[in-house]
């Protein structure tokens, strides 16, 4: 398959008292729009995957947390003007430190669940495995 390049995305499995923080993609979203996952972003150049992954969960919850560990790593393919694009995704468990939930846009939502009640809101397949990950 041809590519147009590679992106460098790290996710946030934010985990208390065994519930992990989901968020509701805004419905403006290309990509997914309306669908519950962890806060994942992509990282900036020469950005390190764990200081990216607490920049993207400040930006996309206003939440500060400290990376325990590594969970895991997943990958997936998106188009880009046009283009496939490589995406690759190092997946790490986070503890909140603050908890004030702040999301950027006004039709967003966040709740804490148990991992057994993920098919209580429409998550996909990807985002479910990343949670897997993180409590495996």
């Amino acid at each position: 398959m041809d590519y147009s390049g590679d992106n460098r995305l790290a996710a946030a499995v934010v985990v208390f008292r065994r519930r992990v923080l989901l968020v509701r993609r805004s419905e403006t979203e290309r990509f997914l729009p309306g669908v519950w996952g962890v806060p994942c972003g992509k990282l900036e150049p020469g950005e390190s995957p764990r200081d990216g992954v607490l920049r993207e969960l400040k930006e996309e919850t206003g939440l500060l947390g400290r990376v325990m560990r590594k969970v895991g790593e997943s990958s997936f393919v998106s188009t880009y003007h046009g283009h496939e694009v490589k995406n690759w995704q190092d997946n790490f468990l986070v503890r909140p430190l603050t908890f004030d939930v702040v999301l950027p846009l006004p039709d967003q939502d966040h709740r804490w669940l148990h991992p057994a009640e993920l098919g209580t809101v429409r998550i996909d397949d990807y985002n479910r495995e990343i949670v897997r990950q993180a409590f495996g």
